[in-house]
Parts: structure tokens; C-alpha cells; sequence
């Protein structure tokens, strides 16, 4: 199966080449698509950054449903926890060290940028999407805030002043799913005022059936509204306002979710055995507003305004057996609010933009939880033979303790409320010494102030061991006991804190230099140097209930690039070569009271380095056919831990989690008549889901997905079926091997649809 499935991978390979952006954007010149992440409006061939680029065409011809599917059809791209996140370059966008709370990487939506508590749900589906960029390599310069590795930018459709349309698609699948999604827009005043609509509805079975509860763990009910404004009045010459409105009301499943895998065919006849509900609910609103004004033909004026308000509520059986042990229930509430003014210039020597941005986030975290600590036999042995017993009966009692209170159970309660406030002035640019040669230059000035507070409450829940089972009343081993006793509610009681809170400010300077060389019309290099950064800040250690203060983490990029075209334009072959040099890097050390006893330190640096190439080529009127290849190493290099620390995991040496080494895809479009097909695959290497020297006990192997579109088009409908994991490879996201469970890949499915455009 293996054999077949690279065969096919590589048939899309051999076809197009190795490739970049898929089909042409309407407007651009030359049939180029135009990318508007670096907020400068270039073609693809004239962008120096990694940038893959989604549209309309391929996300019908694909039937691309989700923000998932193109993190899956990426060069260097990836999912890590089956929706909960991705990593760009083998950069996990939550970090890959495991401490901090700034991101990595961004997703934004019509320029508003989405909490990553909500990624997994958000406003990210497909239905009436413009665009979606992947910019790969830090974009600290442009983006700023939580861009280290990257950043996701998604349009979507315009609403028109001069066209009226109307969108639609019915979706079923053989799982239950079914999605109803509808468009409309077009003039209220032609020429001056146009609006869009757009909703999608999506009500899914779900697939991993609870036999305890009953249901489905990962059924999912959404809801998705849009709609949008656009302004450009005659009375003002140049002026144009956008305003959109974005809601989002998803009821489904956990951010990841698991299934037992210690059954026969567990693969294709998923259950779940939780007592408690497995659950993610979301509701966003997102609010926009764009003005832009054309103060001269070369000099543009822009304001971009959003606030977006995000609550989700996550819940879900940790222990996920029948038992009502552990839960873990947590409500994040974020409103926050972007502001940015820009001056866009486009010259015959010069180009780029100018501008300031400003950024206010505050909510955050109230959890209310049970939990089962591990008791720690050696910290109990420690206390008793500090309080007078030998080293062998400390030993001994402690075993004895511990076989009667295996673990310690607690409902922990806390409130993490945060302030994240940032000013950043920015400039990107080109010059053009001569015809050929370019000079590439940008810096950013970023001023952070972050404050992070926490109020914790913990609770033992459990029965302690009766001193008297142990030994009798008022002997050495009565007494030790009621010591331990209050021992473990001392150390339940030492994670309660009252309110504390931590302020924290950072400024950071971001250069950018680079050079363009353009060979031939159809021939550019370019070489490019930046820094980037991810604020510092305070987290919180459970155990002790303190806030810890850790500082920032900086990377410098070093990439170089090529732009090319072939075959008189039919064949377009673009690649990018990166070296990584990261350092302070923002990581989790243990302290030795339990497994909660820990806190984010400054303790690694890294590095990593690879390319990505991509190309797209017609082959004829009626066949083409793009594909991509990605590469990546990534290593600790160093791991030094504060004085104090238990931990005993040493990250030098070891590969960042999700790093793929190899990622490849590729399809090919046809068209016979009114016939339409599409056949698509893609290939993640194998990846580990832990960091540390025990990581290849975490192993992912590779896997292939292959997915395919058939249909039937005429006057503007489309009648058409589809496949997805066509080949049925069975892969796992995550495996939990010690409880049995496993995070699972997406099954075959089959399904059809109906969908116009009139």
C-alpha cells in the first residue's frame, strides 16, 4: 500500500514539476495572484517571502472544506493535535518548547487576528474564502505580534458595487455530515454602495461513538454568518470603505479527540469510553473596518480597524474511562482590539509601505477542574526520613502510603485573567538602484506591555489513609502517617493562592536587509536577513501558586529565493532556502513537589534550516497539474536549566515535535467537456508528538493522503462526488499508548454535492 501510495505522489510530481501558487487570482496582472499578507500588494513572483497561496479554484476543485485541509496540502506545513494547532518550518505556533503564552504564528481573517483558543473552531472554514496565504519565515517585520514562524492570512469575498451574485452548496458525506452554504450579493447603489451575505450550516454525526454516555463525542453543530459593505462614492474620487461583520456559533467536539485503539479495527470502528461530555463550544464575533484612500495614483492611505470577541468552552474526561475521575473544563473569554494606520507607496524606483500599529488584548482563563496527582513516594520518603526514620523504613512507609493513596485528588479552580497591550511603528521597502538590481529593506519598533494574574483554589477531594490501619494509636507508625497525612493537604493546599499579578514590559527592534536581483523577466534571486521575536511575560507554577516573570525569545532568519518562469510562462517554479537561529527559547522546568510543579524558563537555543520548492504548469487547455515539496531539520542545540530544577528530560539533541522532515503534495485538474476532475495527494513524513532525548518513544509514522473530486458542470451548477483519504490509510496524530487512546486520522469518506454559481 505504501508503495502505491508514493507512487501517486510522485505521478503529480513528475507532472508539474515541483510548485508554488495554484491558479490566477481575477484582476491581477499577467495572471499573477496578488499576495496582500506583506500588506503590499505584490505578485507571488515579485514576493521575496515562502508564500503559498489558496484561491476560490483550487478550494472548489479540491473541495477543501477547512483551515486543516491546506495546513495538511502545505510544503512545511502541518497539523499537530488533530484541529488544536499546526507548525510552520516544524515551529509549533503555541511554541516547541512548551512554555510561554505569546504564539508563534497567527491566523487572521479579513486582517483580524484570531485567539488560538479558538483556532480549532473559528471563523477558519472555507465557504466563501477569497484567499488564504501561508507566509513562511518570520513575519515580524509586517505582522509584529506572534510571528515568529509565520503567519495564516485568510480573505474572504469582496462584496461587489457593480455585479450581482448568488453562491451555493449542499454537502453530504457517509458519516452524517451534511453542510448547507449560500452567498449573495451585489449593488444597493451601482458603482457606490455593494453588499454581501454569506452563512453555512454544518451538522455532523460525528464519528467516534461513546459507550459509556451514548452519542458521539465529536458530533458538531455550526453556524457561520457573514456579511459586508463596500463604499467607494463618487463624491470622493479615491475613497473606499469596507465593513464586514463575522459570526460564529460552532457546538461540537474537543479541541482534539481521542479514541480507544485497544480494540479490534479500532481505526474504522472508533469508540470513546469517557463518563464525562467531550465538548468545545465557541462563539465569535469578529467586526472590521477598512478605509482606504488613494491620496495620489502612487500614494495610498489606509486604516484598518477590528475587534473581535471570542468566548470557548472546553471540556473533557482525561482519564477517559468509564470512572469519574478526571475533568478538565476550561472557559476562555478574549476581546481584542487591532488598530492600524498605513501609507502604501508604489514608485518606479521605490516601493513599500509605512505605517502604526496598535494592539489591545484582555480576558482569559477560569478553569475548574479535577485532577489526579501522582503520589510522590520520594518526597514522602524524603519528609519521613527528615523527620527522623531511617532511609530503608522511610522507603518503606512510603510504599506502603502511597499503595493505600495511589493518587491524590483535587478540584482546582483558577482565574488567569491577562492584559496584552502593544505599539509598533513598521516599514518595509524596495529601491531599485538599477533595472536589474533591488535593495530590500524593512525594520519594526515593538513595544510591549503584558500583564498576567492568577487566583487559584485547590481542594482535596479524596479520603486519606486512617493512620490507624497502619499502626496503633500513638506508635512511630501511627504518627508518621498523620504527618504524611497533613503533608499531602499542605501540598494540596500550597497550589491555592490569592490574587497576585505580574506586569511586564519589552521593546524589541526588528531589522530586515536583502537584496532582489532580476535576472530576466521571467528569471529573479533574492537574499534576505531578519530578526525575529516572541515577547516575554509571567506564567503561573500550579503547584506552588506563584507567577514566574521569563523573558523574550529572538530568532535571526537568513533565506534565500527564487522566482521563475518557463516554457513561456506555462510552467512556474518558485523555492526558498532557510537557516534558523534561535535562541533564549521559552520552555516548561519541572521542581520536584509533583507534576504540576513547574513553570516557563528561558533554558534552549536551536536551530533549523531547509527549503521548500513548488511550481503549477498547464500541460494542456485541458490538464494542469501543480505540486510542492518541503524540507526541514530542526535541533536542540543547547538546553540549560535554572538552578533548582528536577527536570530530567534534556532537550539538546532532540527534533522540535510535529517537525516533519519531508512534506510533499501535489494534484492534477482535468476538463473533457462538461466533465471536471480533480485527483490530489500529500505526504507528511514521520514526526514525533513529545520533544526531549525519549522522543522516539513518541513516534508518528509517515502517511499519504490521496483525495479526489469528480463532476459534472454546466451553465453554472455542478453536480460532483468526492473522496477523501481515498486509499484509506490508517494514521494516528497523537497516540496515548499508556491509557489505550489514540488521536485518529480522518477515515475514507465518500460524498456528493451540488453547488452553483450564478
Amino acid at each position: 500500500m505504501r508503495t502505491i501510495h508514493i507512487t501517486a505522489l510522485g505521478c503529480a510530481l513528475f507532472w508539474a514539476g515541483t510548485a508554488q501558487a495554484q491558479q490566477a487570482t481575477d484582476g491581477a496582472p499577467d495572471g499573477d495572484i496578488i499576495v496582500t499578507g506583506e500588506k503590499s500588494n505584490r505578485t507571488v513572483q515579485e514576493t521575496t517571502t515562502s508564500v503559498a497561496v489558496t484561491t476560490p479554484a483550487r478550494i472548489e476543485q479540491e473541495n477543501i472544506l477547512t483551515i486543516q485541509d491546506i495546513y495538511n496540502r502545505t510544503a512545511n506545513v502541518s497539523e499537530t493535535y488533530g484541529s488544536a494547532g499546526f507548525t510552520i518550518r516544524g515551529i509549533n505556533n503555541m511554541g516547541v518548547g512548551g512554555g510561554g503564552n505569546a504564539d508563534t504564528a497567527t491566523v487572521y481573517v479579513d486582517r483580524a487576528p484570531i485567539p488560538r483558543e479558538a483556532l480549532f473552531g473559528g471563523p477558519t472554514d472555507l465557504w466563501d474564502v477569497a484567499q488564504v496565504e501561508i507566509l513562511r519565515g518570520p513575519q515580524s517585520t509586517i505582522q509584529g505580534l506572534n510571528a515568529l514562524a509565520g503567519a495564516v492570512v485568510l480573505t474572504t469575498r469582496d462584496a461587489s458595487t457593480t455585479d450581482y451574485s448568488a453562491d451555493g452548496r449542499v454537502l453530504w458525506s457517509e458519516y452524517d455530515d451534511r453542510t448547507l452554504s449560500a452567498a449573495v450579493g451585489g449593488p444597493l447603489v451601482r458603482d457606490q454602495l455593494g453588499f454581501r451575505l454569506s452563512a453555512e450550516r454544518r451538522a455532523d454525526r460525528g464519528l467516534i461513538r461513546n459507550i459509556t454516555r451514548g452519542g458521539y463525542d465529536d458530533a458538531l453543530r455550526s453556524l457561520n454568518l457573514r456579511g459586508k459593505l463596500k463604499w467607494t462614492p463618487i463624491a470622493l474620487p479615491g475613497l473606499e470603505v469596507r465593513a464586514s461583520y463575522n459570526r460564529v456559533r460552532r457546538d461540537g467536539g474537543y479541541l482534539y479527540e481521542y479514541a480507544r485503539i485497544d480494540r479490534p479495527d479500532y481505526f474504522h470502528d472508533r469508540v470513546s469510553t469517557g463518563d464525562a461530555p467531550s465538548r468545545g463550544k465557541i462563539d465569535s464575533d469578529i467586526a472590521l473596518l477598512d478605509v482606504g484612500y488613494t491620496i495620489a495614483p502612487r500614494l495610498r492611505l489606509s486604516s484598518v480597524t477590528s475587534f473581535n470577541k471570542t468566548h470557548s468552552h472546553a471540556q473533557i474526561d482525561t482519564d477517559g474511562t468509564a470512572a469519574d475521575l478526571q475533568v478538565v473544563d476550561n472557559t476562555n473569554d478574549f476581546r481584542t482590539w487591532t488598530q492600524e494606520l498605513r501609507l502604501n507607496y508604489d514608485g518606479e524606483r521605490l516601493s513599500g509601505v509605512l505605517g502604526g500599529w496598535a494592539y489591545r488584548r484582555g480576558g482569559g482563563l477560569i478553569a475548574a477542574n479535577r485532577l489526579n496527582i501522582t503520589t510522590p513516594t520520594g518526597t514522602i520518603a524524603a519528609l519521613l526520613q527528615g523527620g527522623g526514620f531511617p532511609a530503608a523504613a522511610a522507603r518503606q512507609i512510603a510504599t506502603l502510603y502511597t499503595n493505600a493513596l495511589p493518587v491524590i485528588p483535587i478540584a482546582y479552580a483558577a482565574d488567569s485573567p491577562q492584559q496584552v497591550r502593544t505599539a509598533a511603528l513598521f516599514g518595509d521597502g524596495r529601491y531599485r538602484v538599477t533595472d536589474r538590481l533591488s535593495l530590500i529593506g524593512g525594520f519594526r519598533y515593538d513595544h510591549e506591555e503584558n500583564r498576567y494574574t492568577a487566583e487559584t483554589v485547590a481542594r482535596f477531594t479524596g479520603t486519606l489513609p486512617n493512620p490507624a490501619t497502619f499502626g496503633a494509636t500513638g506508635t512511630p507508625l501511627f504518627q508518621a502517617i498523620t504527618a504524611v497525612n497533613r503533608g499531602v493537604l499542605g501540598l494540596v493546599s500550597s497550589a491555592s493562592s490569592a490574587r497576585a499579578s505580574n506586569a511586564r514590559s519589552f521593546d524589541a527592534f526588528l531589522p530586515k536587509a536583502g537584496v532582489n536581483v532580476d535576472w530576466t523577466r521571467d528569471l529573479s534571486t533574492a537574499v534576505t536577513v531578519q530578526r525575529a521575536y516572541r515577547s516575554g511575560g509571567s506564567s503561573q507554577n500550579p503547584a506552588r501558586a506563584l507567577l514566574v516573570a521569563y523573558d523574550p525569545e529572538y530568532s535571526w532568519n537568513y533565506e534565500g529565493s527564487l522566482r521563475s518562469r518557463w516554457l513561456g510562462g506555462r510552467l512556474t517554479l518558485n523555492a526558498n532556502v532557510f537557516y534558523i537561529d534561535w535562541r533564549d527559547q521559552q520552555t516548561n522546568a519541572l521542581f520536584g513537589l509533583n507534576e504540576y510543579d513547574y513553570n516557563t524558563v528561558n533554558a534552549a537555543k536551536s536551530h533549523l534550516y531547509g527549503f521548500e520548492v513548488e511550481a503549477q504548469g498547464r500541460i494542456s487547455r485541458a490538464v494542469d497539474a501543480y505540486a510542492s515539496v518541503g524540507h526541514v531539520v530542526t535541533k536542540f542545540d543547547g538546553f540549560t536549566l535554572p538552578s533548582g530544577s528536577t527536570s530530567v528530560i534534556d532537550l539538546a539533541g532532540s527534533q522540535f515535535p510535529y517537525a516533519a522532515r519531508w512534506t510533499l503534495a501535489g494534484g492534477v485538474n482535468a476538463r473533457v467537456g462538461p466533465i471536471v476532475g480533480n485527483i490530489n495527494a500529500s505526504y507528511r513524513g514521520p514526526v514525533f508528538s513529545d520533544v526531549g532525548v525519549t522522543q522516539t518513544q513518541t513516534r508518528l509514522p509517515g502517511r499519504t493522503l490521496v483525495n479526489a473530486r469528480l463532476g459534472w458542470e454546466r451553465d453554472g451548477v455542478t453536480l460532483f462526488a468526492f473522496a477523501r483519504n481515498l486509499l484509506d490509510e490508517d494514521y494516528s496524530q497523537y497516540r496515548y499508548a499508556s491509557t489505550g487512546r489514540a488521536i485518529l486520522g480522518e477515515p475514507q469518506t465518500f460524498g456528493a454535492g451540488v453547488e452553483f454559481h450564478l
